[in-house]
């Protein structure tokens, strides 16, 4: 009506996208999304960040592909939970892995799950998820304020 809320049309298949908590909302999520239509030619992609924190994985039996997204090589529990579910349901699986390579990030499609692909458990993904915040939190603290920090961040 005021023309400030747009609806885009959607097209292509249904495509889960399964990310840990700590990349919603952010400058990944929206390179992710980006990649998921160059590469699948889809803008009909479920964002979990748009449900919050609310379950949505009764929706991957919809999809025809689900990508999981695995930072540092690593699945976290809820994203492990999710590719199972997937190749239960017979989903075509994508792994897009995404590493720091100096101060850039680095972004990697993969058909089906690497071998590499480490699988964490809850209290793993706690862990990690404590470690991989503070050490760019402290990075921005560290760099930000004095001279601006050059690395590109998640």
């Amino acid at each position: 009506m005021f023309g400030f809320r747009r609806n885009r049309e959607r097209h292509g298949p249904f495509v889960y996208l399964s990310e840990p908590t700590f990349l919603y909302h952010t400058r990944t999520e929206r390179a992710i999304v980006e990649i998921i239509r160059e590469k699948l030619d889809s803008t009909n992609v479920l964002v979990p960040s748009k449900y919050g924190l609310k379950d949505t994985s009764e929706r991957i039996k919809e999809a025809k592909y689900f990508v999981a997204v695995a930072p540092l090589g690593k699945f976290t529990s809820l994203v492990g939970r999710e590719v199972k579910m997937a190749q239960e349901l017979g989903v075509e699986v994508f792994t897009l892995l995404i590493a720091r390579e100096e101060d850039e990030l680095v972004y990697l499609w993969v058909e089906g799950i690497p071998e590499e692909v480490e699988w964490l458990s809850p209290e793993e993904t706690e862990e990690f998820m404590k470690t991989f915040l503070n050490s760019e939190f402290m990075d921005y603290m560290k760099n930000a304020f004095l001279l601006g920090s050059r690395k590109r961040a998640w």
